[in-house]
């Protein structure tokens, strides 16, 4: 080779120069790279935390939904036993209509005890007797209305078909 295709020092050192440079430019590049590196770390473990505590509220919530599904099954079941408990205390209970306001005195229930045997022609034994009788309704101010029905739960549901069964026959 000849000394022009040798490369001299100073080219050497222009090409090392040059060589540095760039390793100068990519080491800025890589020190750019770990601070972005660096700062996704930091979002990542944020997003891991948010993560882990909407898990944690999420299986709490399942828990809740259960509890509230077994509660409203046990509410649709006390529901269906009290309409049948108010069924079961309704099937004694009689409405009276047609008798004048103000007939029935002070006792209601010792008027109806009176009144429903004539008015049947049934005997009872025993004797009539009332749970509760009153009448229903605001009352009719000088008669200028219908009076109020009387409503009565016989103490014994004998006396209850036995009295249902005369109106139907009348």
């Amino acid at each position: 080779m000849s000394d022009k295709e040798q490369p001299t020092t100073m080219d050497r050192i222009l090409q090392i120069t040059a060589i540095n440079r760039r390793i100068e430019g990519m080491d800025a590049s890589i020190s750019s790279l770990t601070l972005e590196t660096k700062s996704m770390r930091s979002h990542i473990a944020g997003f891991q935390s948010r993560v882990t505590g909407l898990e944690h509220r999420m299986g709490t919530l399942e828990v809740h939904v259960t509890t509230v599904q077994d509660r409203d099954q046990d509410l649709l079941y006390l529901r269906s036993k009290i309409t049948d408990l108010e069924d079961r205390s309704r099937r004694d209970n009689i409405r009276l209509f047609g008798f004048p306001e103000n007939e029935e005195g002070p006792d209601v229930q010792a008027f109806l005890g009176y009144i429903l045997p004539k008015l049947t022609s049934l005997t009872f034994d025993p004797p009539l007797e009332f749970q509760q009788a009153h009448r229903v309704g605001p009352k009719c101010p000088d008669g200028a209305c219908r009076p109020c029905p009387f409503i009565a739960c016989l103490l014994r549901h004998t006396h209850t078909r036995q009295l249902l069964q005369a109106a139907q026959n009348n």
